[in-house]
């Protein structure tokens, strides 16, 4: 096993701290209304904690700074959503948290092998028109959500994590180029931009473009990724129609898109407290009565806003806890894209598809925290890990869970492979 235990014991008593800080923060500052509010969900974080550090043993690894960042950051979540509207332990977010804690390893395990992953893509393909049959079938009139029971299910989320994979590609396959009129083609490819058409028409059918930015991020990563690959022969021409067919497309896109999407490019939030910028000026105010260091947790007014653990939750964290503080949590999801970087996965398959996860987390960052700002037109998707919702948190961590696949990959062919690619030998009297 990869480790070494001093760092591993000293990075387990980082995150206690941490935690425990923010825990004291709560009980001294916080409104809540008994110290067995704040008991209860100490036990829940701490405990939470030492059973994750103890499970993260049972994984072979060559590095964990992704999986300490994960539990920091998920639990600090924990602690947030709990103190919205007074101290009391968020049950359904701390059971939505574990389940993204067993989504990552599921991720990790099914992503370690990039050989197997690559001659799965077919099957990825298939998940995604599954997905996509289901959300025209079962999700109701041009909807998203498949509701059961007080249980809704978001399918478009777990697309993105499939995309990824589609958009992820080895050396080997982008070198089988053939001529096509006057460009160098790869066949792979074109698939790739079929299932993108797809995706960007399914978003505007179910009227929900605030999740497109997201797709075409990943694919514009791995597009790029799949035409700069080392020793590749770049074209400035491929590069530059890209850029053309790309710019005219957003055009496009902006020309037609609906009623609902020209009315927040175009409001102005202040005239309009009440309707289009309800939320946005909203939180405006709040990050600004909360401060650099904020009205403590529990305190805030943004909580009787619709959507503040979600959609604005950037704005609901800095008026409790101060934008110092939200700044310093966004921080620690960026050094945690940022670890590939530090340790280069050993595959271009691995590169390719940790890029694309990087894209969904900036992506999604981005537009939570710049809507919220009134720096771009209000699209009210999730921070990742943050933002309360089954669907999104389950999509983050197994995604997590592919970053820690590409730090500690796995060639391994299978057993049956192996008897397959072992030569008979003849055996002579």
């Amino acid at each position: 096993m990869y480790i070494n235990m001093f760092l591993y014991i000293i990075s387990c008593i980082f995150v206690l701290l941490s935690h425990s800080a923010m825990l004291l923060n709560v009980y001294f500052n916080g409104s809540a209304e008994s110290a067995a509010n704040v008991i209860i969900l100490a036990v829940a974080v701490l405990g939470l904690d030492f059973a994750y550090f103890i499970i993260m043993l049972m994984f072979r690894q060559r590095s964990y700074a992704i999986d300490f960042l994960l539990i920091l950051i998920l639990n600090m979540s924990v602690i947030f959503q709990s103190c919205f509207g007074g101290v009391h332990l968020s049950v359904k977010h701390y059971i939505t948290c574990i389940v993204s804690l067993a989504a990552c390893k599921a991720g990790f395990l099914i992503c370690k092998n990039p050989k197997w992953l690559q001659m799965q893509k077919k099957y990825i393909y298939l998940a995604i028109g599954i997905l996509i049959v289901a959300i025209l079938t079962l999700t109701g009139s041009r909807s998203m959500w498949i509701n059961i029971g007080s249980i809704s299910i978001q399918p478009s989320e777990f697309i993105k994590p499939l995309f990824v994979l589609a958009c992820a590609t080895y050396v080997a396959e982008q070198q089988k180029k053939r001529k096509v009129l006057w460009f160098y083609v790869v066949y792979e490819n074109f698939a790739l931009y079929g299932l993108t058409a797809v995706i960007c028409l399914l978003q505007w059918w179910c009227r929900d473009l605030g999740s497109l930015p997201t797709f075409v991020g990943i694919f514009v990563c791995g597009f790029f990724l799949r035409i700069c690959y080392p020793k590749a022969k770049f074209s400035k021409k491929t590069l530059i129609t890209a850029g053309v067919i790309l710019l005219i497309v957003a055009l496009i896109a902006l020309r037609f898109a609906p009623d609902y999407v020209q009315e927040r490019l175009h409001t102005d939030i202040w005239n309009d407290k009440t309707g289009s910028g309800y939320q946005q000026s909203h939180a405006l105010i709040a990050i600004a009565d909360g401060g650099w260091f904020g009205k403590g947790p529990g305190n805030g007014t943004l909580c009787n806003i619709f959507a503040h653990e979600n959609d604005i939750v950037f704005a609901t964290i800095s008026e409790e806890w101060g934008l110092l503080f939200t700044l310093m949590v966004m921080l620690a999801i960026l050094i945690m894209l940022a670890v590939p970087l530090i340790n280069p996965p050993r595959s271009y398959y691995h590169s390719t598809m940790s890029a694309g996860v990087c894209a969904y987390f900036i992506m999604q960052m981005s537009l939570n925290i710049f809507g919220s700002c009134n720096m771009i037109p209000f699209t009210g998707v999730t921070i990742p890990l943050i933002s309360a919702g089954g669907s999104s948190m389950v999509t983050s961590g197994f995604m997590v869970g592919m970053l820690i696949a590409a730090q500690s990959p796995e060639f391994r062919q299978s057993a049956l492979r192996q008897k397959r690619n072992t030569p008979v030998r003849r055996q002579t009297a």
